[in-house]
Order: C-alpha cells, then structure tokens, then sequence
C-alpha cells in the first residue's frame, strides 16, 4: 500500500513552469515590481497561464532578453522597429490610456525656450532603444538641425532625475510618465518639442506561445477593469506610483502599431536593433 501511494504521488503532474513575462522599467526595478507583480498574479489566476515577472536592470536589458528568446510574454513597445518585427511577436493588449507622445522638455526654470538652443548641450534619454524616450525626441533635435549629447539614464524616470539635479539640460521622455513624475516629484517643466500621439505599450506574446494561451492572457487583462478584486489591484498599482487614476487593459491588434513601424522607416535617427 505504501509503495502503490508513493507511485500514485511521483505521477501527479508538476504544476507548470510560468511563463516569463517581460516589463519595460519606465522607474525602477522596486516600483516596477510593485506595480506589475499583483497585476501578472491576478492574469495568471483567472487564465490559468501562469506568468512571471522578468526586469533587466535596464529597458534595453529587458529588450535583449526578447530578442535573445528569453521571455515569452512582454509589455513593450520596442517590438516595432523593421528587425524586431521580424521576430514574430503578436499585440494582444494596451493599457486604456489616450496614448503617448515623445516629448523634449525643460525644466520650467530654465533659460532655453527652443531646441536649437539644446546644441551641444547634455540631454538626458531613458535608453537607446526607447520610441517615446529616445527615438521621437531625438528625431525632432535631428530635423531641427541640433546634435546633442546624449546621456542614457536607463530607465526613464532616471532621465527625469537627471534633469531635475541639472546633470542634463533637457530631457527626451514619454510625456505620461513625465506627467506623473512632475506631479509626484511637483515638478515644474515645458515642452519644447512634442510628437503625435502613439498608442501605449503592448501586451505582447512571443510566436512560440499557443493562440488559445494567448487569448485567455489577453481576456483576463480586459476583465479586469470590469471585475471588482481586479479593479482593486489596478487602484492598488495604481497607488503605488502615485497615479491619478486607474488604468486598466483594453483589446489591441498589430495593425493599432503600424504607425510605430512607419516612423521607424523614415527617423534620421540610425536604428539600434
């Protein structure tokens, strides 16, 4: 009898291993961690795919690990750039937001009012890799005709930081994680140079992940605004960075980025893929 129970316990099947999910860090690790963890645990409860947190120490670390096949799902929008495209990964999801520009600011105190004075000057970028913190600013100063020196702070609100101690003159940033920085922080700023509105990041599933597993991850990002122990999660995270407000998920397709793939194609600024 002992040996037919221990048999009997050696060939229930092992839960399954989570999938590696890939956050961008817009802040720091702790308050990406803080926010997303209570998110990924509510996904994984009510699709029943099982989903794990993974941060580089930076955004482009945490890109790298895409590009290398390390993560399965991710929360980015580095994904659209022609090599990237290529590596098949799909749109499931976006947060509900109205969506997000590039932006060059100031701080509110300084003496520059247009970019052709930021030449030569130190300005501060998240990483390499960043539409909304790099690439869109960037461009703007290259069409302006102004090189600068750039500064990669590694995530974005270090960028930020760096222009509120004045180790950078201006700042390339995505303008909603601006916003709830300079609320946080009260910071006073001014825009420069602001690009048009891009949708936010994407939820987003590696081509090796099965669609059914794909639509029960997405379906449960889109409940959860709707369902009470999920809206409470999302105010939680939402308190945990000092928002305004909740944001929750809302359906995406591939094609809500072509705009992404299309700036990509004619930026003067050269593609770090």
């Amino acid at each position: 009898m002992c040996l037919a129970l221990l048999l009997g316990a050696a060939c229930q099947a092992a839960p399954p291993a989570p999938y590696a999910f890939g956050v961008l860090n817009h802040r720091s690790l702790q308050a990406t961690a803080a926010y997303w963890n209570p998110i990924l645990t509510y996904v994984s409860a009510r699709s029943g795919v099982p989903l794990e947190l993974h941060i580089g120490r930076t955004a482009n670390e945490t890109t790298d690990r895409v590009v290398a096949g390390k993560l399965d799902f991710a929360y980015t929008n580095h994904l659209f750039t022609p090599k990237r495209h290529k590596l098949g990964w799909r749109v499931l999801a976006r947060q509900d937001t109205q969506g997000i520009r590039g932006q060059v600011v100031v701080l509110d105190r300084s003496p520059v009012t247009t970019l052709h004075e930021l030449a030569g000057e130190p300005v501060a970028f998240a990483n390499p890799y960043g539409p909304t913190g790099y690439y869109l600013p960037m461009d703007m100063l290259l069409r302006a005709g102004v090189n600068v020196t750039p500064l990669f702070a590694g995530n974005q609100e270090a960028a930020m930081g760096q222009l509120e101690s004045g180790q950078a003159v201006a700042a390339g940033v995505n303008n909603q994680v601006m916003a709830d920085f300079a609320q946080r922080r009260r910071l006073k700023y001014r825009v420069l140079a602001e690009s048009k509105r891009y949708f936010d990041l994407a939820v987003m599933a590696s081509p090796r992940i099965s669609a059914a597993d794909g639509k029960k991850v997405r379906q449960a990002f889109i409940d959860m605004a709707g369902d009470p122990e999920g809206l409470r999660i999302l105010q939680q995270a939402a308190q945990s960075l000092g928002l305004s407000s909740v944001r929750g998920f809302v359906a995406a397709e591939d094609r809500d980025y072509a705009n992404y793939r299309a700036f990509f194609k004619k930026t003067r600024v050269p593609l770090n893929e």
